[in-house]
């Protein structure tokens, strides 16, 4: 007999009793929809990891002043004016694991136009023409302010775009001037949605200055806060982190046994970090739904053998008529597996229900992907396959004699 006859038996066998088939079913089910479920949370989960950390910028690296020892007292990043604009032009002249460089100023204060005013929870940040580029953050309308505005210290300003809605509400932003902290500034672009960062902060909600105005205009300072810094690549941004604390260090005059002044902070690391406890929480979860699969394979181990005893008769009369005991075992096989691979089909379509279910009501990003679909179908045929060998190999066994002579 060939596959298909045999495929055909065995679903005219498991359709005699289909509330026992579909019950020996449910395990399986219920494993292969969690499975589903748990890998489309863990790499929904990963997308969105991978999406904010882009958001960030390219290759990112920030460069923070402070983390001194001075006279015993220690200082966190920012607490200390240990970074300068030299150091900004040095990090991207020397090291040739940096693509771009942007020393940065932070300042808060209120935005005034017209009668309206706002505080940006982002604060005013001071940076150069290479913003867009490093950070990824297109201006969506107007420009962004050039090298000449930076070396000349100019009042113009590129805004976010909760900032123009707050503001400059059914008005065009650009040409308009506002006042920040009392100083008049021109509003040249408004930048691109950005959204939420990871911190759950509002990104649009921010002002954009040259850094130079920032340090000279409004702060009267000389020091800067940072430095973002973009790597060549991806695969570089340690490599940067490495020769930019050698570089500090050389310009800073710190020797072997004193501390840093500055910390480097690669999102690179952060990045792979959060991922990487993403992939071991959807692993271990995975594995807990894989616990599921294998009681559904020892339900389907359980009702194989009780099916080889009710047919024992049956298989005494094929046996007896010319059937090889290989015919009997693989149709038993055959059975076993189509019991577990119509389980985890209809598991794979829970599994996707259920992913969506859980995004729209727990607003958890969720991605079910074609391989989890694949591997979760071909692994409930290898439950089927082991659990169903056994019961197949105890059919294929029985001695004719004594099968037919069986009550």
């Amino acid at each position: 007999m060939n596959l298909w006859g045999t495929f055909r038996i065995a679903l005219r066998a498991l359709s005699r009793n289909k509330m026992r088939s579909i019950l020996t079913m449910l395990g399986i089910i219920i494993g292969v929809a969690a499975v589903i479920a748990v890998v489309g949370i863990g790499q929904g989960a990963s997308a969105s990891i991978q999406s904010q950390i882009a958001q960030l910028g390219n290759n990112m690296l920030y460069v923070m002043a402070g983390s001194s020892n001075q006279g015993g007292m220690r200082g966190g990043a920012g607490s200390t004016p240990t970074l300068t604009p030299e150091d900004a032009d040095a990090i991207e002249r020397e090291c040739p694991a940096v693509r771009a460089v942007s020393p940065g100023v932070r300042a808060n204060g209120q935005l005034v136009f017209g009668n309206q005013n706002w505080a940006a929870s982002s604060g005013i940040q001071g940076t150069n023409e290479k913003f867009p580029d490093i950070r990824a953050w297109p201006v969506a309308k107007g420009e962004f302010f050039t090298e000449g505005d930076v070396r000349t210290a100019a009042r113009v300003c590129v805004i976010g775009k909760t900032i123009e809605d707050n503001l400059f509400a059914g008005a065009d932003a650009i040409g308009q001037t506002m006042r920040i902290r009392n100083l008049p500034f021109r509003v040249i672009g408004v930048l691109s949605t950005k959204g939420q960062n990871q911190w759950g902060q509002d990104q649009d909600d921010t002002v954009i200055v040259p850094y130079t105005t920032a340090q000279k205009k409004m702060l009267s300072i000389t020091w800067i806060h940072q430095v973002m810094v973009s790597a060549v690549s991806a695969s570089a941004t340690f490599t940067a982190e490495q020769q930019i604390t050698e570089l500090l260090r050389q310009r800073h005059r710190i020797t072997a046994n004193m501390d840093n002044d500055f910390s480097v902070r690669n999102l690179t690391d952060v990045a792979e970090a959060a991922d990487a406890s993403s992939k071991i929480m959807t692993n271990l979860l995975a594995s807990v739904a894989i616990v599921s699969l294998m009681v559904g394979g020892i339900g389907i181990m359980n009702i194989m053998l009780v099916s080889v005893t009710e047919r024992t008769r049956e298989i005494g009369i094929r046996m007896a008529i010319g059937a090889r005991s290989g015919v009997i075992r693989r149709q038993f096989l055959i059975e076993s597996i189509t019991l577990s691979l119509v389980g985890g089909l209809i598991g794979v379509g829970f599994g996707i229900v259920a992913s969506i279910v859980i995004a729209r009501t727990l607003n958890w990003p969720t991605l079910v992907s074609p391989y989890s679909i694949i591997a979760s179908v071909v692994f409930s045929m290898l439950v089927g396959i082991a659990f169903g060998y056994y019961p197949a190999r105890k059919a294929a066994s029985l001695d004719p004699i004594d099968a037919l002579r069986y009550e």
